[in-house]
C-alpha cells in the first residue's frame, strides 16, 4: 500500500507540473495591452502582408511568436535605413520592458505576413494570436482582431517614411 501511495504522489506531482504553465496562460488576461493594431491592404497575387501595433507590457516580457489564420508564417522584423539603403532582418523574438510603449509600424518595427492565403482587402479583419514569454519563461498569450486598411487611411508621419529616399 506503501508503494501505491508514492507511485500516485509521483504522477500528482508530475501532472501538475505540466499543466501549471497551461493554466496560467489560460487565465492571465491583459498582461500586455495591444493598442493601435491593424494590418496593410494587399493587391491579388500578392503573398506578403504586414501588420503594426503598439505593446505595453505591465512588466518585463518577450514576443517569441505570432500566429494568425490568414497565413502560415509570421516573423518579427526590423527595418532601418543605413547610408541611404533599406536594411531588413528578421527577429527570433522582441523584448518588452515594464510600462514601455513599444510601437510596430511602417518604417520601423513591423510583423511580415508570409504565404497569404488569400488577398488581405479593406475593412475585413485579421484574427491574430502573440505569444509571450513572461520574465519566468511562462507562456502566455493574448487574441486580437486587426482592422485591414490601406496605408492611406493611415495619418501622421507613416507617408513621409514611405516617400523619402535620401
Amino acid at each position: 500500500m506503501i508503494y501505491y501511495s508514492r507511485l500516485s504522489l509521483l504522477v500528482l506531482v508530475f501532472a501538475c507540473a505540466f499543466t501549471a504553465p497551461v493554466q496560467a496562460a489560460e487565465t492571465v488576461k491583459n498582461r500586455v495591452v495591444i493598442s493601435d493594431a491593424w494590418v496593410r491592404t494587399t493587391n491579388p497575387g500578392q503573398e506578403v502582408g504586414a501588420a503594426y501595433m503598439t505593446l505595453n507590457s505591465s512588466e518585463d516580457a518577450t514576443l517569441v511568436k505570432i500566429e494568425s489564420d490568414a497565413t502560415k508564417s509570421i516573423e518579427i522584423h526590423s527595418m532601418s535605413m543605413q547610408n541611404g539603403v533599406m536594411k531588413m532582418r528578421m527577429l527570433d523574438k522582441l523584448s518588452l520592458s515594464t510600462n514601455k510603449p513599444y510601437k510596430l509600424a511602417p518604417g520601423g518595427f513591423h510583423l511580415m505576413l508570409f504565404d497569404l492565403k488569400k488577398p488581405l482587402l479593406e475593412g475585413e479583419e485579421l484574427n491574430l494570436t502573440l505569444s509571450f514569454k513572461d520574465k519566468n519563461n511562462v507562456m502566455f498569450y493574448q487574441k486580437i482582431k486587426a482592422p485591414v486598411r490601406s496605408m492611406a487611411v493611415e495619418t501622421g508621419d507613416v507617408e513621409s517614411h514611405e516617400h523619402h529616399h535620401h
